[in-house]
């Protein structure tokens, strides 16, 4: 799928927050500490291995995102907090990586 950059979802963890019912494009309820994604695209329950700095986890998409003009920009994958924190400090925001499908 090529290189991808990503970033912690922030906006989401506001929504928490406030509202601890929140749920994602495909129903779940929303867990900043899951090992899940936002895409655009693909189908919801895809499994994709995130490589950064020779880390890698898998994470499986359950949203839809990041935002249009965010893609256009070169952003293709929004990560959880806790999904980021397992490959890059938080601190850094965004960051380039390599995405593949996992079958």
């Amino acid at each position: 799928m090529g290189v991808l950059r990503i970033n912690p979802c922030h906006e989401r963890e506001c929504t928490t927050r406030r509202n601890p019912e929140a749920r994602t494009a495909s129903g779940e309820r929303l867990d900043d500490n899951a090992m899940t994604c936002a895409h655009p695209t693909l189908p919801f329950g895809t499994m994709l291995k995130v490589s950064y700095n020779g880390k890698s986890i898998v994470v499986r998409v359950n949203d839809r995102g990041p935002a249009n003009r965010l893609v256009r920009q070169g952003r293709g994958l929004d990560l959880t907090k806790g999904a980021f924190a397992k490959l890059a400090p938080l601190r850094l925001g965004l960051i380039r990586v390599v995405v593949e499908k996992v079958n």
